[in-house]
């Protein structure tokens, strides 16, 4: 399923001009930083073949990545660190970024679209939705390029700490990765109040990569 652009066209109907989509990705990993990312793009704008950040392959999140930053009105990303996630814990952390995103952007969205969580104490009116990046092409957008460069972070994570895996699990509690936490204990970059971290025998930590 292809988000088709139609819920921003009906919001710009309404006369909502400026559509921002937030997502979040890093959720569920076990190492590396949460990453936010807030778009705003133009009502007409058409980018092919853009969904669900996980339901493409690295090559066509790139390209789409590529193609959304060359015509997005606004972009905000923002990080938050594993130890900022482990001091204020996950949901926290996640909803301080994804306010963070869209409170950063200029100009200033009108409207607010999110997956699954509706950012608190917004300026401007919010709609969360489930599985928001299956139906809203802004938040698709976000989540490609949350999920894009939060993968060149762990690439560089990966030549850093070597031996979890990083370049291919992302920080993900794959079986490489805890075997790995097994034999090299946490790396500076793993998020030590996580299960699956502080044991690596008994991970709960959704696998997403």
């Amino acid at each position: 399923m292809e988000p088709d652009g139609s819920l921003e066209r009906s919001l710009s109907l309404a006369g909502f001009r400026l559509i921002a989509g937030v997502d979040e990705v890093g959720r569920g990993a076990l190492a590396g930083p949460l990453y936010a990312c807030a778009v705003i793009l133009p009502i007409e704008m058409d980018v092919d073949g853009i969904k669900d950040s996980k339901a493409l392959t690295p090559k066509a999140r790139e390209r789409i990545s590529a193609e959304i930053r060359s015509h997005a009105l606004a972009i905000s990303m923002v990080r938050v660190l594993p130890g900022s996630i482990d001091r204020r814990g996950l949901q926290p952390s996640n909803m301080w970024a994804l306010r963070q995103a869209i409170v950063r952007l200029a100009p200033s969205p009108d409207y607010v679209l999110s997956d699954g969580f509706r950012p608190r104490r917004l300026p401007m009116p919010a709609l969360s939705i489930k599985k928001g990046d299956a139906v809203a092409r802004t938040v698709a957008a976000a989540s490609v390029l949350a999920k894009v460069a939060r993968d060149a972070a762990m690439r560089r994570m990966a030549r850093r700490y070597p031996g979890y895996g990083f370049e291919r699990n992302v920080g993900y509690g794959t079986a490489e990765h805890l075997e790995a936490l097994r034999r090299l204990g946490p790396s500076p970059v793993h998020r030590r109040s996580f299960a699956g971290v502080a044991d690596p025998n008994q991970s709960s930590q959704e696998i997403a990569i």
